[in-house]
C-alpha cells in the first residue's frame, strides 16, 4: 500500500492485533473503544449570516475571526453503538488523561477495557502517572488492555469513522467561537448518537458488504464509505 512505508514484521503484528480485537463478538465483560483526537479551529462571524426567506437564497459572509484552536476527544465502541466526545483546550497529557478517566468510569463493572489507540507521545501511561500520581495513574493504566495501530496504519482506528460522522453530522461549515459552545454541540451530538446506537460494521478487503446494511464500510486506507 503506498502509505505504508515498510511492511515489516511490527506493523502487521500491529496490523492482525488490531483485526483480530474488531473480530471478536460484543463482550460486555471487555468492552471494545477506540479513541482519537482531533483539532478543531475556533472560529467567529465577521457578520451574521443571513437566513433564506421568499425571493431571496441564505446569505453567509465568508470572511471570519479566528478565535484560536481547540481539541476533541472521540471515542466509539463500535459494535455497542457508544459514542463519548470531550472538547478540551489542547490534547495535552493531562487532558488524554482524564479523557481516560472518564471513559473508565463508563465501564465500573468491565474486567478490562480494550482501547485502541495511534501512536502519539502523549498516549502512555506516564500521562495518567503525572496527573493522578503514580498509584492512582498506573491503578488506573491497568484497567485497559491497549492496542496500538501500527505507525503509519492510523486508518486501522475506527475511531476516525466516529471522527468522520461527528464532523458531518454536527461540526460541518459551521462556526463556532468558543471552547464552551463546542463543548455544549459536541455533547447534544453524543447523546444523539448514543440514542440512535449507531453501529460500525467493520469488513476486510475479502469481505463482501451484507445487503441492506446501513453502517460504515472501511476498506483500505482512502477508501472509506458510508452505506
Amino acid at each position: 500500500m503506498w502509505c505504508v512505508p515498510k511492511l515489516d514484521t511490527q506493523y502487521i503484528e500491529h496490523r492482525e492485533d488490531v483485526l483480530e480485537l474488531y473480530a471478536r463478538p460484543l463482550c460486555p465483560a471487555e468492552p471494545v473503544v477506540c479513541f482519537d483526537e482531533r483539532p478543531v479551529q475556533l472560529l467567529e462571524w465577521v457578520r451574521p449570516a443571513s437566513p433564506a426567506c421568499p425571493g431571496r437564497e441564505a446569505r453567509q459572509e465568508y470572511a471570519y475571526f479566528r478565535c484560536g484552536t481547540s481539541n476533541l476527544f472521540c471515542a466509539v465502541a463500535p459494535k455497542a453503538g457508544w459514542y463519548f466526545v470531550k472538547a478540551t483546550p489542547n490534547r495535552k497529557s493531562e487532558a488524554f488523561a482524564e479523557a481516560r478517566r472518564d471513559i473508565a468510569s463508563h465501564y465500573p463493572d468491565a474486567e478490562t477495557i480494550h482501547l485502541v489507540l495511534d501512536n502519539l507521545s502523549t498516549h502512555s501511561c506516564r500521562a495518567l502517572e503525572v496527573r493522578y500520581g503514580r498509584r492512582a495513574g498506573r491503578r488506573l493504566w491497568r484497567r485497559f488492555t491497549v492496542h496500538f495501530t501500527p505507525v503509519h496504519g492510523s486508518w486501522l482506528n475506527q475511531a476516525e469513522v466516529a471522527i468522520s460522522l461527528l464532523s458531518r453530522h454536527c461540526l460541518g461549515k459551521r462556526r463556532i467561537p468558543t471552547l464552551d459552545k463546542l463543548d455544549q454541540e459536541t455533547d447534544a451530538w453524543e447523546r444523539w448518537a448514543n440514542l440512535q446506537r449507531l453501529r460500525i460494521r467493520w469488513r476486510s478487503l475479502s469481505q463482501r458488504p451484507e445487503r441492506g446494511s446501513a453502517t460504515t464500510h472501511q476498506t483500505s486506507p482512502g477508501q472509506r464509505t458510508s452505506l
